[in-house]
């Protein structure tokens, strides 16, 4: 009786047990299933924890974080970024299905059995998928910040009254660059969202161009001179030009350029079209020939060589048509030197054909000041690195080694005046200078044409004065030389 009594309460205690234990399942099984309405405890997305928060609990958790301004210092102030004034969003959409997807991975019993076990599968991270415009927060550092905080170089300026130049004192500017990938860095962080501006330092500059042209024409303007006045200037490092024609403080259009009588500069396009023609066997009387004519700016010699080493008869017209070869319309040569030369034809060009200025020039040779100084730019690139219009022009006739003879050749015009007086003693300067006069000695036009090699680049450098009554050759000649140390020093003051 006993036994039977002790089975009964045996088989209600396990009775009471499962009964128990379905009750425990049933709730679990309800807290499972409230839980696949959320997100796991586990789940991280962009770097923020969303276990236990449904959809519309973790996107505005993520909204809310990647929404906070972006604390910027500027030195000693605080710039605050709101991110979507540079178009900053994040993909929710993206981040959230991506969720579910690994949420949603375990079938509903697996899942339920590894609840009941304690098993938490922490899964992958969702990454950060945002998007912003970089070209908006470069605009934004330049204009918002770099506008109103930066301290920006100030660049040399010209001295009133004297031909020096006051040097320039760095600046401080953001360094874009650096400033892009930390605040993009800061935006896809959802930590502390500081960001120290990185600051550069930045050297101060030259002055512009057209302050170099009001220091020159300052210049010209304290000597009275009522004459016109040229100035091609070329950067050869940079290409940049700075071209005017300056008479009575007027300054006259340079297109199409006005045509100067060339008188001994016209010697340069001869050197050009003999090194054509003479190939690299040179004689020894072309060589002296070469030498005389522009060392000692000899016309003898320039006639000598173009009648036996370009064309007894046209050679100042194959002179000619080589300029012409190479896009300078405005120089020629129309007859030989020697007194009584007829003039083989009479050029009509753009320069000489203005009406609202005239140099009266020679009818037998005439250049520009961007003609001249295209070419001794283009002798320079051939010379520097066997690339220019010479070759282009005349392939296989003239070389780079026959550019670095001419370059040579006019750095031994050891002339001390003109464009040579401005520069610093033992500066290699590489040019012809010439002067129109009639058979009284009267002299109307003077110029210079030069490549100045400096410290800190290379030039070129043409200047011409004309007047209709005659020039001075003491005060023009210094005024030619006192441009030329203006320039030297707008390419030589020490920057900051």
């Amino acid at each position: 009786m006993r036994n039977l009594r002790t089975l009964s309460i045996q088989r209600l205690f396990f009775f009471f047990l499962l009964i128990a234990s379905v009750i425990f399942l049933f709730i679990q099984l309800i807290l499972y299933s409230r839980s696949r309405t959320t997100f796991p405890s586990q789940m991280v997305i962009a770097g923020i924890p969303v276990g236990g928060l449904n959809r519309a609990q973790a996107a505005e958790r993520l909204l809310e974080i990647y929404s906070i301004p972006v604390e910027l210092h500027y030195e000693g102030s605080v710039i605050y970024l709101h991110p979507g004034t540079i178009g900053y969003s994040i993909n929710l959409d993206s981040m959230l299905a991506a969720a579910n997807l690994q949420s949603a991975g375990t079938s509903f019993w697996v899942g339920f059995w590894e609840y009941l076990w304690g098993i938490r599968n922490a899964g992958n991270e969702i990454p950060l998928d945002a998007s912003y415009s970089e070209e908006t927060l470069v605009t934004y550092l330049e204009q918002e910040i770099g506008q109103r905080y930066d301290n920006p170089p100030a660049p040399a300026r010209p001295i009133p009254g004297s031909l020096v130049f006051t040097p320039g004192s760095p600046g401080t500017t953001i360094n874009l660059g650096r400033a892009v990938v930390d605040i993009e860095n800061a935006l896809n962080r959802p930590g502390v969202r500081i960001v120290n501006l990185p600051i550069q330092q930045v050297s101060s500059a030259r002055p512009s161009l057209a302050n170099l042209q009001v220091l020159l024409q300052q210049t010209i303007d304290l000597t009275n001179f009522d004459g016109l006045a040229g100035v091609y200037l070329l950067d050869l490092q940079t290409a940049q030009e700075l071209h005017f024609l300056y008479q009575n403080g007027e300054n006259l259009f340079t297109d199409p350029d006005v045509s100067f009588t060339a008188a001994s500069i016209i010697k340069i396009p001869i050197m050009v079209s003999a090194y054509r023609r003479l190939g690299s066997d040179i004689s020894p009387e072309a060589e002296r020939f070469m030498l005389e004519m522009i060392t000692l700016s000899g016309n003898d010699p320039a006639d000598w060589l173009m009648e036996q080493y370009i064309d007894p008869f046209r050679g100042p017209l194959d002179v000619t048509e080589d300029m012409q070869a190479l896009g300078l319309e405005n120089t020629f040569l129309a007859g030989h030197f020697r007194l009584g030369s007829p003039l083989l034809f009479r050029y009509t060009t753009p320069a000489n054909s203005r009406e609202d200025i005239s140099t009266d020039p020679d009818p037998y040779n005439q250049t520009t000041l961007s003609d001249m100084g295209m070419l001794l730019a283009d002798i320079y690139q051939c010379s520097e690195n066997g690339g220019s219009a010479l070759l282009a022009v005349f392939p296989n006739e003239i070389t780079q080694d026959e550019c670095r003879t001419m370059v040579d050749l006019l750095a031994d015009n050891l002339l001390p005046d003109l464009l040579t007086a401005g520069l610093p003693e033992g500066t290699r300067i590489a040019h012809k200078h010439g002067w129109h006069s009639d058979f009284t000695g009267a002299i109307f036009t003077i110029g210079d044409a030069g490549i100045i090699f400096g410290p800190t680049g290379d030039y070129v450098l043409v200047i011409f004065f004309s007047h209709p009554v005659q020039l001075a050759w003491e005060p023009i000649s210094d005024l030619i030389a006192d441009l030329s140390a203006a320039i030297y020093n707008y390419y030589n003051t020490p920057i900051r």
